[in-house]
C-alpha cells in the first residue's frame, strides 16, 4: 500500500524537527532552555528539508494541484447545468 504523497512529506517533515528536538534535549543545559532547542530544532528542520525533501514536496504538490483541478472541473460543470435549465 503505497501512502500518500501528502502524508509521507507531512511525516517526514516531523521527524526533521523531533529529532534534533530529541537530541539537544538529552542535553541538560538545552532542557532547561526548551525554548531555545526548539527553535534550534526548527532551523535544522527547515535547512533539512530544503536539501532532502524537494522530491516529496513536489510529489505532493502535484497530487494536490491535480485533485484541485479536477475539483474545478467537477464545478465548471456543475455550474453549466445550472445555466443550461
Amino acid at each position: 500500500m503505497k501512502l500518500p504523497p501528502l502524508l509521507t512529506y507531512t511525516v517526514l517533515r516531523l521527524l526533521a524537527f523531533l529529532v534534533p528536538f530529541g537530541i539537544m534535549m538529552l542535553f541538560p543545559i538545552l532542557r532547561e532552555w526548551y525554548w531555545l532547542s526548539a527553535i534550534f530544532a526548527a532551523l535544522i528542520g527547515v535547512s533539512l528539508s530544503i536539501l532532502f525533501l524537494r522530491r516529496p514536496l513536489s510529489a505532493a504538490t502535484a497530487n494536490m494541484g491535480a485533485r484541485s483541478r479536477k475539483r474545478d472541473v467537477a464545478d465548471e460543470d456543475i455550474e453549466d447545468q445550472l445555466t443550461e435549465d
